[in-house]
């Protein structure tokens, strides 16, 4: 005769479990927090392009002015990109400006998640550019941190530009927000990924 006993878990895993569902409660609310905090307004919110074709910075040869020179988004980061723009309609997250590297990936991801963005050479690509590095961040420093908005603005840069900026390297389409603290100061507080 068999008899079906369940064991119970060894302690070890109802821990492991334990710890894990803490681990995902708090990322949540934090999402939560910094979604209010963009409810309210005047936060800089820097984005990273959405996902390109493989590579990394551009190929040889590349000029600003012809899209066909570098790396752009493909048809999944162009989704990606509208499903940005969509959490801020869905969450009626005020925009009062929209601002975007010259490159073609950048202008496209603002442009399909918010609008025609306004093109600033301060959030262009910084990979393979450390001599612009110091100008680049000291303009984006001054902007930010002087920032006065009821809306928020966003900026759609690169990898290694809000790296650069932030210490903090996003995924494509992640967006990392910023409190204006005055002159060229700025707090780090949060990081949202719409999935």
């Amino acid at each position: 005769m068999h008899h079906d006993r369940r064991r119970p878990l060894p302690r070890r895993a109802v821990l492991a479990i334990v710890l894990l569902l803490l681990a995902v409660r708090p990322a949540a609310a934090a999402d939560e927090t910094t979604w209010k905090l963009l409810a309210a307004g005047g936060q800089a919110v820097l984005i990273r392009h959405a996902i390109t074709t493989p590579g990394v910075g551009d190929p040889p040869g590349m000029r600003l002015a012809e899209c066909s020179t570098q790396r752009n988004l493909t048809d999944e980061g162009r989704a990606h990109a509208r499903r940005v723009g969509e959490a801020f309609r869905a969450r009626k997250i005020p925009v009062d400006r929209v601002m975007s590297s010259p490159w073609c990936r950048c202008l496209e991801t603002a442009r399909l998640a918010f609008s025609p963005p306004e093109v600033w050479t301060a959030l262009g690509n910084l990979f393979d550019r450390p001599q612009n590095r110091a100008e680049q961040v000291a303009q984006m420093q001054a902007f930010i941190g002087g920032m006065r908005r009821s809306g928020n603005v966003v900026l759609v840069s690169h990898g290694s530009t809000i790296s650069a900026l932030t210490g903090i390297n996003p995924d494509p389409a992640e967006m990392v927000v910023l409190t204006p603290q005055g002159g060229t100061r700025f707090t780090v507080v949060g990081r949202l990924a719409v999935r």
